[in-house]
């Protein structure tokens, strides 16, 4: 497999349209090659391509900022003698000045295949800013590792925010590239686009199931996000970020388990089986204990599950983890109806809605937990619907089989 920043760096006839205009880069920690060679480094050595300016999302460029609303400060890279744009830090948007420093943009960046994560956001923003200063933008396509599957309520009208760029539903299955192809049309956006595709990608072929296993190398495209198990439970696993309950931040697994010091996970994960069996599939459920060294319930033991989607056992089909997650939340609330369980802070810059909410891009998932009478068919009932729509929407727009 081929990544798009590898068949531009191998071909000069690729490259041929950036020869004699300024090139600028967006990336993170992930943005290498199959040598492990970084982006910036790789297109900094060519003859044919002048680099003038870098951008780096939320994390960073470097990857350095561990947590939400942690900023990143704009700096200049010593060894390349280039500004590098924060584009977490004071803006979220790029400025006039920052569009001023480049005529062809390269977006190089590790996704994880879900709504939520904010390089989708950023995307579009650069896709809206491109547009509107007459600028280039060539996105150096890489895998989904979630793969195609799509899960999840689409986000509704009025509920856009920097962790919601568009009506996605949570696990939209697509890749940075084939989403940017989405956004120009659904935007209207008179841009010049351009994917470089990769080669030899298959999202439906194990046991990668998006993520070429053995062929390259996982780094963290942020610093929770350690291997691609994480990839595939994160669509579920992201709405415990608006809850008490702690994501394993501060462990070395986070985001594949759930748990709390006031937890039976016995008793969870019973309730869970008596509720949606069919929910529980594509995985392990493993009991569990730990404490993490930040975050969330810090230096305090935790009981909880941990999600396994590493082994044989993996269904890359019957696995949902959005469903699995909210079914955890339902089980609980079943077992302990008073729970805190909705964690009321700001979350992505936003004060006033609750977080829960703003992940999930509307009130129904939250609405449904807390209601007494409301069953598993009743979330199926309002998925499914728009799982289907997007999966007809979002085809004509895929790039690979």
């Amino acid at each position: 497999m081929k990544s798009g920043l590898d068949r531009l760096v191998e071909d000069p006839v690729l490259r041929r349209p950036l020869k004699g205009r300024r090139v600028a880069l967006l990336a993170h920690p992930a943005s290498v090659r199959q040598d492990l060679t970084h982006a910036l480094d790789a297109l900094s050595s060519l003859d044919d391509i002048h680099v003038t300016a870098a951008f780096g999302p939320q994390h960073g460029l470097r990857g350095d900022k561990q947590d939400n609303m942690v900023e990143s400060e704009d700096y200049r890279d010593t060894i390349h003698d280039i500004p590098v744009f924060s584009l977490y830090g004071e803006v979220r948007r790029p400025t006039p000045g920052m569009m001023d420093s480049f005529d062809v943009l390269l977006v190089d960046l590790q996704d994880l295949g879900c709504r939520i994560y904010t390089f989708v956001t950023t995307l579009r923003y650069i896709l809206e800013a491109a547009a509107e200063h007459a600028k280039t933008v060539w996105v150096l396509d890489r895998p989904n590792p979630a793969g195609r599957p799509v899960e999840g309520l689409r986000l509704r009208a009025g509920w856009e925010s920097f962790v919601g760029a568009g009506r996605l539903p949570m696990r939209h299955g697509l890749t940075l590239g084939e989403l940017g192809r989405w956004f120009v049309n659904v935007l209207e956006l008179d841009v010049d686009y351009r994917v470089i595709e990769m080669e030899g990608w298959s999202p439906s072929q194990g046991p990668g199931f998006g993520w070429p296993l053995g062929e390259r190398n996982w780094v963290n495209p942020s610093p929770n996000a350690p291997n691609p198990w994480m990839a595939r439970c994160y669509p579920g696993t992201v709405m415990l970020e608006g809850t008490t309950l702690s994501e394993g931040r501060g462990t070395t697994r986070p985001l594949e388990m759930l748990g709390a010091p006031a937890l039976d996970p016995r008793a969870l994960l019973g309730m869970m089986a008596e509720m949606a069996p069919q929910w529980l599939e594509g995985c392990r459920l493993r009991e569990c204990w730990f404490q993490p060294t930040f975050h969330k319930h810090v230096d305090t033991l935790c009981a909880g599950l941990q999600i396994h989607v590493e082994d044989g056992t993996y269904g890359h089909e019957s696995f949902r983890p959005w469903r699995l997650t909210a079914l955890a939340f339902k089980a609980l609330r079943g077992l302990q109806p008073d729970y805190a369980l909705w964690r009321d802070f700001p979350y992505e810059y936003e004060y006033e809605r609750l977080a829960i909410d703003l992940i999930n891009g509307t009130e129904l998932l939250r609405e449904w937990v807390d209601d007494p009478a409301a069953l598993p068919g009743d979330l199926e009932a309002l998925a499914v619907p728009d799982e289907t729509a997007w999966i007809d929407e979002s085809r004509e727009f895929l790039l690979y089989a």
